[in-house]
C-alpha cells in the first residue's frame, strides 16, 4: 500500500501517443502538480495535499521515478539517468519544447473538462518548470507557476542559462498570452546555480506578467522552494495564486 498517495484515485491517461500513471484527489478547479526529480515524493505529495485543501482538484502525473518513494543520493542519481535518455524529455538541446509538453496540454484540456472552472492552472518544478510555461500555449491553461526553473541543464554556456525550454513558436504564443494578461509566478532561491539566468529570461519573455519571487538562500544546497526546503510563506503565495486565478 503506497501511504503516500493514501486516498488518492490512481489512473492511467493516453494522449499523443504515451500512456502515463496520473493520481487525482480532491474538488474544485484543477491543478497539475507536476513533480520535481526524483519523483512523486512524500513532500511533493504533502505540497499537493495543501492545495487540495485550499479547495482544489489536483493531479499528479508520474513522470519518472517510483510514487511515494522518499528522494536519496542513488535513487535521485536514477531517475536523472531516465530522464536524460527519454526522448520525452528535452534536456540538452536550446529553443527546443519537450515532447512530454503536448501530453500535458492534452491532461490540461481533460482535468478542465471535469473539473470545471475558468481553466487550470500548473505548477512545474525543477525540470518540469518549462512544461508549466509551455502548457501556456492554450487558453485553458490560466494560472502557471514555475518553481526553480533548471531545464535545459545549465551547465557551460550563458545561452543554456538563460534558456527557458521553448521551441521559438511556443515563445511567440506565450508572450503573446502575456500580452493578454495571463500572468505566471515564478520562485526560485537566489543563489540556486542550476537556476542559471533563467528569471532574466521571463522578465524579457513576459514582462510585467512575470511575478517573480526570489529568496534569500540560507545554503548553496537550497533548490526545492515547494518542498525539500520548503518555504512556508511561499507556499501561501502560490496558493494565493492559483485561488486569484481559479
Amino acid at each position: 500500500m503506497n501511504v503516500v498517495l493514501d486516498g488518492w484515485a490512481r489512473r492511467e491517461f493516453t494522449a499523443d501517443g504515451r500512456t502515463r500513471v496520473v493520481y487525482r484527489r480532491g474538488s474544485g478547479p484543477g491543478v497539475i502538480v507536476i513533480h520535481e526529480i526524483p519523483g512523486i515524493t512524500p513532500k511533493v505529495a504533502h505540497f499537493a495535499n495543501d492545495l487540495i485543501d485550499a479547495g482544489f482538484t489536483v493531479v499528479l502525473p508520474s513522470l519518472v521515478g517510483t510514487p511515494g518513494r522518499a528522494p536519496s543520493g542513488v535513487y535521485g542519481m536514477a531517475s536523472m539517468a531516465k530522464l536524460c535518455v527519454a526522448r520525452e524529455f528535452t534536456v540538452w538541446a536550446l529553443q527546443q519544447s519537450s515532447p512530454i509538453i503536448r501530453w500535458l496540454r492534452a491532461l490540461a484540456v481533460d482535468v478542465h473538462q471535469s473539473a470545471g472552472g475558468p481553466g487550470v492552472g500548473a505548477v512545474g518544478m525543477c525540470f518540469s518548470e518549462g512544461f508549466a510555461l509551455g502548457m501556456m500555449v492554450d487558453d485553458v491553461m490560466v494560472a502557471p507557476v514555475l518553481s526553480q526553473p533548471s531545464l535545459p541543464f545549465a551547465v557551460g554556456s550563458k545561452a543554456r542559462r538563460a534558456d527557458l525550454n521553448l521551441s521559438p513558436p511556443d515563445a511567440i504564443r506565450i508572450a503573446e498570452r502575456a500580452a493578454g494578461g495571463c500572468e505566471v509566478l515564478g520562485l526560485r532561491f537566489d543563489e540556486d546555480k542550476l537556476v542559471g539566468s533563467r528569471f532574466e529570461s521571463l522578465r524579457a519573455l513576459l514582462g510585467d506578467a512575470f511575478i517573480a519571487v526570489e529568496l534569500p538562500s540560507a545554503s548553496k544546497r537550497d533548490h526545492s522552494v515547494l518542498t525539500e526546503q520548503r518555504d512556508e510563506a511561499s507556499v501561501a503565495r502560490v496558493i494565493e495564486f492559483l485561488q486569484a486565478k481559479l
